[in-house]
């Protein structure tokens, strides 16, 4: 019977997905609200996603996700604006789609690269609370040494990219459907692997996966740079869309904090609660700023309290027994 169900949800995550790659060809949707609202839900539940690897299936507490969100950002920015060796890719096919994949994924390397290189020594010496506030302060810093980058970065006031490209969103949403997509896939797949066992034993019970032969600093660190991963895919992403990369713009904590909560609503430890989580909660936030933008900041926190209340484990847990929610 779970077997059988298992089938069925992700028969239906399949047909949901293939929906909503068709809507640009609605007619008028590519003018619609709605369809720049469900471009930056996929951002959100890609960065819930990447959380989530770290805190809910890793049980690393990390506030840092906006520090590698906005090292993704700078680097797709310095990249595209200097033109650096694949540039011309913009030049020969800017009207059919002028994502760079090499672009996007050297930006998530880099910030993969800086997790590792900061996560060693935090996770190595801190634990739970410590180590959150490690990651925040790290972010701070990453922030003002890009503040005061000069004109490698901008300075204050960042980088502006070429925009001339620019047509439609319609390639900046099936390339965030097929990220959420992807990262479901990919993370769903890894924790039905020995990493994913191990990396649950880790978050379980440190020391008896330690007795057991797991390189627990390893694993917690392969996860906190696979989390920061696809925070800098993300944030390349963005950097697509926005074409202004500012400190204050990407560095900013409501990276770090809107997918955060998305995902603690929709399941940690799971992996659709963060898609779930990432579609609930930008509608809250987004209604409340439009509708009642004096009122945005206590309706967002009572939904939050609410949540907390009476889902304690998230939305998905509520909605599918345990053995699907965890696929």
């Amino acid at each position: 019977m779970t077997a059988m169900a298992n089938f069925s949800w992700k028969w239906a995550a399949a047909l949901l997905t293939i929906i909503l790659a068709l809507v640009p060809f609605w007619p008028g949707a590519l003018d619609s609200y709605l369809f720049s609202f469900l471009f930056f839900v996929f951002i959100y539940a890609v960065m819930a996603q990447g959380w989530n690897l770290v805190a809910g299936f890793g049980g690393q507490i990390s506030l840092g996700s906006h520090a590698f969100f906005g090292l993704g950002a700078y680097t797709t920015a310095i990249l595209w604006s200097g033109n650096y060796l694949w540039g011309s890719l913009y030049e020969t096919y800017p009207r059919i789609y002028y994502f760079d994949p090499v672009t996007m994924v050297l930006s998530g390397l880099v910030a993969a690269l800086a997790a590792a290189l900061i996560g060693l020594p935090l996770l190595s010496k801190l634990r739970g609370d410590y180590f959150a506030l490690g990651t925040l302060g790290f972010g701070e810093i990453l922030k003002v040494i890009f503040v005061n980058g000069g004109d490698f970065t901008g300075g204050a006031f960042g980088l502006v990219t070429p925009s001339s490209t620019f047509e439609t969103l319609m390639p900046h949403y099936w390339t965030g459907l097929g990220l959420t997509a992807g990262t479901a896939l990919a993370i769903g797949w890894l924790m039905r692997s020995r990493y994913g066992l191990a990396l649950i034993a880790v978050r379980d019970d440190e020391m008896a996966a330690s007795a057991n032969g797991i390189n627990t600093l390893k694993v917690k660190v392969a996860a906190f740079a696979g989390s920061a991963f696809i925070a800098g895919i993300a944030g390349s992403l963005y950097s697509y869309y926005i074409f202004h990369v500012g400190p204050d713009s990407v560095f900013n904590l409501d990276w770090m904090l809107l997918p955060l909560m998305m995902t603690v609503v929709g399941g940690t430890g799971t992996v659709l609660g963060p898609i779930l989580g990432a579609f609930i909660m930008y509608a809250v936030f987004d209604i409340a700023r439009i509708f009642v933008p004096d009122y945005h900041p206590i309706i967002s926190g009572l939904t939050i309290i609410l949540a907390m209340l009476f889902l304690p484990k998230g939305l998905v847990r509520k909605i599918l027994p345990m053995s699907l929610a965890r696929n």
